[in-house]
């Protein structure tokens, strides 16, 4: 019944069991069929154990079947669960229990859910998939305020999906004590991006566009050219515009540049989401 989540300890694992407590914490729920408000304890801590990614090892330990395993514990009344860390019993409870009082007894030797959440957000940013952890970062930023490691990840994903202003904003808030080569490196990322999207040809575009404010053609070259150095906020902005005005301008090619730009940003992009819907407005 419990096998999927659960391991039924016996004589021949309980050993090997209680020595998984060195790396993981062990919560050892003593039950017997006879009796089933101890299998109801044994449902809640399974669905309270899938909910920290295995963080923590559940065993059971039938009672009847194992009468000489349950008598080295000493149990005296069933339900017993009994928490196990570096091979060593650290905390309990006897009798009837409730989904709060089990979830507050793991609560003291596990990890939090926002500490998981981070954990698996942190592992999302090192495999580069910056759109699905950015928003549970700055969530997590919304109740750790001047958090610098969640801020430096937040960083890494803005500048991975090309929101570079808001990166070197918040960059610019890490505190000197947290200036580490995590951060040096974010903002040597940066720094190269400045440098290359601040070139010549876009320099004098610019001046171009500034004198002719209403010259189309330069304003769609200015935002290929955006495009190419990364400066996806800008290009979209100067595209949507141009659009905005015919929506077929270039035959076309303003429209597929827009698309293109915002498809590269990818679905969870905040710059892409916002101007997306506004090229949905135009099209639908």
């Amino acid at each position: 019944m419990y096998d999927q989540l659960a391991i039924e300890l016996n004589e021949q694992n309980l050993q090997q069991v209680i020595e998984q407590s060195m790396q993981t914490p062990v919560v050892i729920s003593f039950w017997a069929p006879s009796m089933p408000e101890t299998a109801e304890v044994n449902q809640i801590l399974e669905k309270l154990a899938a909910s920290y990614q295995g963080q923590v090892t559940l065993a059971t330990l039938n009672c009847e079947a194992q009468p000489m395993v349950a008598g080295q514990f000493g149990v005296r009344s069933l339900p017993t669960v009994a928490v196990f860390k570096n091979g060593q019993p650290v905390d309990g409870a006897a009798g009837p229990q409730t989904e709060q009082s089990l979830a507050e007894i793991l609560a003291k030797h596990l990890p939090s859910r926002e500490e998981l959440a981070l954990k698996s957000a942190l592992e999302q940013v090192d495999n580069q998939q910056y759109n699905e952890a950015l928003p549970v970062l700055r969530e997590l930023a919304a109740k750790f305020a001047q958090n610098s490691v969640i801020n430096l990840a937040i960083a890494e994903c803005l500048l991975g999906t090309s929101q570079f202003d808001e990166a070197e904003t918040l960059l610019a808030t890490i505190p000197m004590q947290d200036q580490d080569a995590k951060y040096k490196g974010l903002m040597a990322k940066l720094e190269l991006h400045q440098q290359a999207s601040d070139s010549p040809a876009i320099r004098q575009l610019e001046e171009e566009l500034a004198a002719e404010p209403d010259n189309r053609d330069i304003a769609f070259e200015l935002a290929v050219q955006y495009s190419q150095v990364e400066r996806a906020e800008e290009a979209l902005e100067l595209l949507i515009k141009l659009l905005r005005k015919d929506i077929n301008f270039a035959d076309g090619a303003a429209k597929k540049s827009m698309m293109d730009i915002l498809a590269a940003l990818g679905q969870g992009n905040a710059v892409a989401s916002k101007y997306r819907r506004q090229l949905y407005s135009l099209l639908y």
